[in-house]
């Protein structure tokens, strides 16, 4: 993996990912895929008083994207659901201290889950 350019914290986030598993009955859940690398992710979120306070990942991709998911679970732990929807592929490669070019679109899909999921906790919510 260190041959493709990946940082420190990627390896680290990706040989010790934070946050994995699923969250029974979930506030907001998130699905996201990337058909041309097969990457797959999804989020699960727990919100009391718009803030997520829990967040857990499954991923199903390269190594980069399961950092990047990491990575998203834990710069969005504590936050509220408003201000997690404004994060972005760059504070998600930036937090990882870059990515290769060619992996830039796994960081989308790690923000893409997260929003998702916010997304669906609102829907519920206005329910």
């Amino acid at each position: 993996m260190a041959q493709v350019g990946y940082s420190k914290k990627v390896l680290e986030h990706f040989l010790n990912p934070r946050n994995v598993g699923t969250i029974e009955n979930p506030d907001g859940y998130g699905k996201v895929g990337n058909p041309v690398c097969g990457d797959l992710m999804e989020m699960f979120i727990r919100v009391k008083d718009d803030i997520i306070t829990d967040i857990k990942f499954r991923t199903f991709g390269c190594g980069s994207a399961i950092a990047t998911s990491s990575m998203v679970t834990e710069m969005a732990k504590g936050m509220h659901v408003d201000q997690a929807m404004k994060l972005t592929r760059d504070d998600v490669a930036n937090e990882l201290e870059g990515l290769p070019p060619q992996k830039m679109h796994c960081s989308n899909l790690a923000a893409d889950a997260l929003h998702e999921a916010i997304k669906d906790y609102k829907r519920k919510k206005e329910g």
